[in-house]
């Protein structure tokens, strides 16, 4: 891993609220990721599943956790399974971890290597009465990829028909929403890196330059502080191609008086920044780039605003469509009669701002969180409007991260003073070097 080791009492504090929220006599097992075959003997970088690593910290493959709070056997109420390590593993792969350092990372001090370890819980399955396992729950899945939690947990009902079968989904959905200091910390460097790679390309971006050379130099400098890399495939859009909500070929070059969109962010200890920025090729607006650059700021400002504790997502992505809605008018896009007779199914707002305002962040750029419940603290959102206007060649989308605290919205982006307004980034694309 690139990035220094975390506070295991963040893990330790993970796992207490998670087995607080088991019934009696139950045991909780969780997996990592596969890690999928590539081509030839290559394979594809791991990332750890999302779950396992929120309750260990434990960032490699193969690695299994097991929790029984109510276990007879004390050496199984909390241990891990992870991959045996050798001189000649330490040679052919590079490090993995050693018994010492896992309890140093998780906080477990039970450690065992993990080959036939389920002959080794056989016993300890037997005892439970109830077995929490995890799916990817996450709203946004695509469940066509092969996934080990569900492989498992077919292989759990096959061995073991009669136990009680738990989601643990339900519980981590909760847990993992409401954020806690330690993740705080490490989410706050992640939006402070992002700064860093915005404030690089203000300086570096011109006429000429690939798209593909703007999302080299935020690599760079995500790369150069200790992130994994992007926390997702990085848009950098210039011009009509910001109208497309999920371009990534990042392949055409910027002309002069493009707006460019770049929505981005770094995986840092697995916790993940989500920025969205836009700037001019050439360091100057032009006034309709103004203008709409301008309506989508106050769209973001007021809508940040509303997410507070008790808010309804779906109610609150309402509210932001009507105000996105005088902003479209006082651009000429809309009139008060498209309002007036728009379909309520689809309002007339989607025909320029067609996605959602806000998703939950934090170990994932879509994190898992009770998207049907209100809003509580601690709770960590998007706030990302966006006005796209193919038939003028531009797309603008600011995203911002947003805490929901007790006195408010707290904006970790503002916190953080990466530029967003239209005379900051001009007088910052003024000074390149």
């Amino acid at each position: 891993m690139k990035y220094p080791r975390l506070n295991n009492q963040l893990f330790i504090d993970n796992r207490k609220r998670f087995a607080a929220q088991m019934e009696p006599n139950s045991i909780a097992i969780f997996h990592s990721n596969y890690q999928y075959s590539w081509n030839g003997d290559a394979v594809y970088k791991f990332k750890q599943n999302s779950d396992i690593y929120w309750m260990c910290g434990i960032d490699q493959e193969d690695s299994v956790l097991v929790l029984y709070p109510d276990c007879p056997i004390p050496e199984y109420r909390e241990c891990l399974f992870l991959v045996e390590t050798n001189e000649k593993i330490a040679v052919w792969e590079g490090y993995k971890y050693p018994k010492e350092d896992a309890t140093t990372t998780s906080g477990i001090q039970q450690i065992y290597w993990n080959d036939n370890y389920m002959q080794k819980l056989r016993p300890v399955i037997n005892m439970a009465e109830n077995v929490y396992l995890p799916l990817n729950e996450n709203d946004r899945a695509n469940p066509s990829s092969p996934m080990k939690q569900l492989d498992f947990a077919r292989q759990m009902k096959d061995i073991y028909p009669l136990h009680n079968y738990k989601r643990a989904g339900i519980i981590l959905q909760r847990l993992r929403s409401i954020k806690n200091q330690f993740e705080l910390e490490v989410m706050r460097e992640a939006v402070n890196i992002s700064k860093k790679g915005f404030m690089r390309i203000l300086k570096s971006t011109k006429p000429g330059m690939g798209e593909f050379e703007i999302e080299a130099e935020l690599a760079h400098e995500f790369l150069s502080n200790r992130g994994s890399g992007f926390s997702f495939e990085p848009i950098v859009a210039a011009g009509k191609n910001a109208c497309t909500l999920h371009y990534i070929d990042n392949r055409d070059i910027v002309k002069d008086g493009d707006l460019i969109l770049v929505d981005c962010g770094v995986d840092y200890a697995n916790y993940i920044s989500d920025m969205t920025r836009c700037l001019p090729a050439n360091g100057k607006f032009s006034k309709r780039q103004t203008e709409i650059y301008n309506a989508t700021l106050r769209v973001m400002k007021q809508s940040r605003e509303k997410l507070l504790p008790g808010t309804m997502l779906m109610e609150y992505q309402k509210e932001v469509e009507g105000i996105m809605a005088d902003e479209l008018i006082g651009l000429g896009l809309l009139t008060k009669e498209d309002i007036k007779n728009q379909d309520p199914a689809w309002p007339a707002v989607k025909k320029y701002f067609m996605h959602g305002t806000s998703h939950f962040l934090g170990v994932d750029v879509h994190d898992s969180g009770m998207r049907y419940q209100p809003m509580q603290v601690g709770m960590a959102f998007s706030c990302e409007p966006g006005i796209y206007v193919p038939e003028e060649g531009i797309g603008v989308r600011i995203e911002n991260q947003i805490l929901i605290t007790e006195n408010g919205p707290h904006d970790m982006m503002d916190e953080a003073g990466i530029p967003i307004e239209v005379e900051e980034i001009e007088e910052l694309m003024k000074r390149q070097v």
